[in-house]
C-alpha cells in the first residue's frame, strides 16, 4: 500500500491542474489514469475561455474587465452557480492564463476576423461564444474570450495537454497510466484512499498507449471504427491488470470526465440529445461519478448536455435561414452552435433546415479556401456536393424537405421584409449577417442532429457531483460534505453545467481542478 498527500483519479485539465496546484503548496501527489492521461481535453480544440483583461486579450488591444465578463457569462450560466462564485471566476481569469503559462501553455494575441466556430491557424484568439449575438449583446460589451494554445490545426488541446503534464511530472507528480479505480476506501465516514486495478508492465503500457492512439479521435467521428481498437485495449488491460492500493491525508479529487461513453446513463438522461456523437474517450463512462455516489455525494443537472451543430464557417452560411420541421423559424442563426443546437432540440424535436438562395450559396462556396480548418473544409466540401437539396422556387424546396411551405415561405418573407425595410431581423440577426433570401435556385442543408460520419453533431455531458463552491468538497443529500472527497470539471457541477460555449469546459476544468487540488494540499498539511 503506497501513502500520498492527494490522489487525483482521472488526468484531464482538471485533473492536471488539480495536480499541479497541490505539488506547488508541497503535497505529494498521485495521479491515477485509466488510460495515459489528457482525456477528452487532450481531444479538444484547446481553448481556454478567459478574460476580464488577459495579457494575450491586452496585447490584441482588446479591453475588457472582469465585471464586463461577469455580465455575459451570467447569461449563459443562469444561476447554476452562485454569483460570487461566477464573479471569483470572471476576477481571477487573468491570472489564470497566467497560471497556465507558467506551466507551459502558449497562446497569443492573434483576433479572428471572421465568424467561425474554431479559427484557422493564423488566429488564436476569437469569440468562442455568444458575445456578439442578440440578446446577449444588449447585457456586455462583446470581446474575444477563446484563448487556443498555439498548434497547427487541431492539435492544439494535444498540444495544451502534453505541456501541462510534462510540468506535472517534472514537479513530482506520480503518474500512473492504465489504472482504473473502483473503490473509495472510507474510514469513520471520511474518504481516505482508493482501490484500483493497474497495468504496471511497460511494454504493454505501450501497447495499450497505441491502440488508444488509433481509436482517440476516430472514434469521436467514426465510433465504430474507433470501438474495434478501444475494445482490443479493454481486453489486453482486462489480461494484466493487477490489484493494488493507495492512501491519502489529504483527500481524493475525482477528475474523471463526464459519461457521454456510457450507454445507459446517455439513454436515461439525453433525451433529445440521445443521437449526439460522443466527443471524449472511453474513459468518460460516468465512473467517477459513480464513485462520488458510492461515498453518499448526489448528482444535479445530469440532462444538461451539449451538441453542436455549426452553421458556419464558412460565416455566410449564417446569412440563411434555419426553420424546423413545422416551417417556423428556430432562432437567430449567428448564435453559437451549442445555443442554436439547444433550442433545436428544446422547441424543434432535434431537427432543422437551412435554407439558402444562390447569392449566399456562392458566398459562402468562395470561403471555403480562406475561413476553414481542414476537418471543417471536408465537412463543407460534402454539403455543398450531396449533402443539400436544390428547388428552382422555395415552394417546390419545402415540398422536398418535407415542411408546410406556407409557414416556411411566411418565415423567410419576414425575414427578407425586415432587412429590405431597414428595421432589420425580426430575430435580430447581426446586420453583417443578414440578407435577403430571393434570388434561385434555393438550398436546403438538413442541420437536424444526427450521428452522421460525414455531418456529424458532437457533443458532451455536462452534470456531475454537486460540490462545495469554495473547497471542492462533493455534497451530501443533507448539504454536509463527503470529508476527504473532491470533485472538479466534467465530473462535477460547475461553471459549465447550464450551456456550453467554446473553451469554457477546458477553464472550467482548471478553476475547479486548482480550487480541489489547493485545498486538498491544504488538508493534508493539517
Amino acid at each position: 500500500m503506497e501513502k500520498f498527500d492527494v490522489i487525483v483519479v482521472g488526468f484531464g485539465i482538471a485533473g492536471v491542474s488539480a495536480a499541479i496546484e497541490a505539488v506547488d503548496a508541497g503535497a505529494r501527489v498521485l495521479v491515477l489514469d485509466r488510460g495515459h492521461g489528457g482525456g477528452a481535453s487532450g481531444l479538444s480544440g484547446g481553448v481556454v475561455y478567459a478574460g476580464g483583461g488577459t495579457r494575450i486579450q491586452k496585447e490584441a488591444g482588446v479591453h475588457d474587465t472582469p465585471e464586463n465578463m461577469f455580465n455575459y457569462l451570467r447569461q449563459e450560466v443562469k444561476g447554476i452557480v452562485s454569483d460570487r462564485t461566477l464573479m471569483r471566476f470572471c476576477e481571477t481569469s487573468p491570472a489564470m492564463i497566467e497560471w497556465l503559462i507558467e506551466n507551459g501553455a502558449e497562446f497569443r494575441g492573434t483576433v479572428c476576423p471572421f465568424k467561425t466556430s474554431y479559427p484557422t491557424d493564423p488566429h488564436y484568439l476569437y469569440y468562442s461564444g455568444n458575445e456578439k449575438a442578440w440578446p446577449y449583446n444588449e447585457h456586455a460589451e462583446p470581446a474575444p474570450r477563446g484563448h487556443r494554445q498555439v498548434a497547427k490545426g487541431l492539435n492544439s488541446g494535444k498540444e495544451l495537454m502534453k505541456r501541462l503534464m510534462a510540468t506535472a511530472l517534472r514537479k513530482g507528480v506520480v503518474f500512473k497510466p492504465l489504472s482504473r479505480v473502483h473503490e473509495l476506501i472510507t474510514e469513520n465516514g471520511a474518504v481516505t484512499g482508493v482501490r484500483y486495478k493497474t497495468v504496471a508492465r511497460p511494454d504493454l503500457v505501450e501497447k495499450h498507449r497505441k491502440l488508444t492512439q488509433k481509436g482517440g479521435k476516430l472514434g469521436n467521428w467514426f465510433p465504430s471504427a474507433g470501438k474495434r481498437f478501444s475494445d482490443q485495449a479493454d481486453a489486453l488491460w482486462a489480461a494484466n491488470a493487477v490489484e493494488e492500493e493507495a492512501r491519502s491525508t489529504g483527500g481524493v479529487i475525482l477528475s474523471a470526465g463526464g459519461f457521454v461513453y456510457n450507454p445507459e446513463m446517455k439513454a436515461k438522461y439525453a433525451g433529445g440529445y440521445k443521437d449526439i456523437s460522443p466527443l471524449g474517450t472511453v474513459g468518460d463512462d460516468g465512473g467517477g461519478i459513480m464513485l462520488g455516489v458510492s461515498a453518499g455525494g448526489v448528482t444535479n443537472y445530469m440532462s444538461h448536455m451539449t451538441g453542436w451543430r455549426f452553421i458556419s464557417p464558412p460565416p455566410a452560411l449564417s446569412e440563411g435561414v434555419a426553420v424546423g420541421p413545422r416551417g417556423t423559424r428556430i432562432i437567430n442563426e449567428d448564435l453559437y452552435g451549442a445555443t442554436f443546437t439547444h433550442e433545436m432540440v428544446t422547441n424543434h424535436e432535434a431537427r432543422g433546415y437551412l435554407i439558402l438562395d444562390s447569392r449566399q450559396w456562392k458566398k459562402a462556396k468562395g470561403q471555403l479556401k480562406t475561413h476553414t480548418q481542414i476537418f471543417q473544409k471536408l465537412q463543407a466540401m460534402y454539403l455543398f456536393a450531396i449533402g443539400n437539396k436544390k428547388a428552382g422556387s422555395l415552394e417546390q424546396l419545402a415540398r422536398i424537405i418535407g415542411v408546410p411551405a406556407d409557414a416556411m415561405m411566411e418565415t423567410i418573407r419576414a425575414y427578407n421584409d425586415g432587412i429590405k425595410s431597414g428595421a432589420g431581423d425580426p430575430y435580430h440577426k447581426a446586420p453583417d449577417m443578414s440578407s435577403p433570401i430571393e434570388q434561385g435556385p434555393f438550398y436546403a442543408i438538413d442541420i437536424s442532429v444526427k450521428n452522421s460520419p460525414f455531418f456529424p453533431t458532437p457533443g458532451l455531458t455536462l452534470g456531475g457531483l454537486i460540490v462545495d463552491e469554495d473547497t471542492g468538497f462533493v455534497l451530501k443529500e443533507n448539504g454536509d460534505t463527503v470529508q476527504g472527497l473532491y470533485a472538479a470539471g466534467r465530473t462535477a457541477v460547475g461553471i459549465c453545467s447550464n450551456g456550453y460555449i467554446s473553451g469554457l469546459s477546458l477553464a472550467d476544468g482548471v478553476f475547479s481542478g486548482r480550487r480541489a487540488g489547493g485545498h486538498a494540499a491544504l488538508q493534508a498539511k493539517a
